[in-house]
């Protein structure tokens, strides 16, 4: 369907699943934990950099080279999927996570909050 220059594609229609394995998947780096925050809503490139700048008051800045490797990466996973495309001459794309991609996302959630609970130990004497 086109709307105003926007196609908007099936989220169901999803890649190959070879990001399923989670203990494969975990750690994150900390760019591609940003990222899947970052597309929880509808955002392009430009957004999820802004975004991520945001996120970690410029501590985080993902470049251009980075942060397309790390979609292109998380599309082949399925833990991102594309959500439009416009359908001008620049085909500007907005990511949106997947159910997939809220997995890997929320076990690397318990994840930190495991080592942050045992970085408290360092506390105790």
């Amino acid at each position: 369907m086109c709307l105003h220059g926007i196609r908007k594609l099936d989220m169901r229609k999803r890649p190959r699943r070879n990001g399923e394995n989670m203990e494969k998947n975990i750690p994150l780096t900390e760019s591609m934990f940003y990222i899947l925050l970052s597309v929880r809503r509808p955002n392009h490139g430009y957004g999820i950099i802004q975004e991520v700048g945001e996120l970690t008051k410029g501590r985080v800045v993902p470049g251009p080279g980075t942060l397309y490797g790390a979609i292109q990466s998380m599309l082949e996973k399925g833990w991102i999927g594309i959500y439009s495309e416009e359908t001008d001459s620049r085909k500007k794309k907005e990511y949106l996570i997947t159910d997939l991609g809220r997995k890997v996302f929320y076990e690397e959630k318990r994840r930190l909050q495991e080592l942050l609970r045992n970085a408290e130990k360092m506390e105790e004497l």
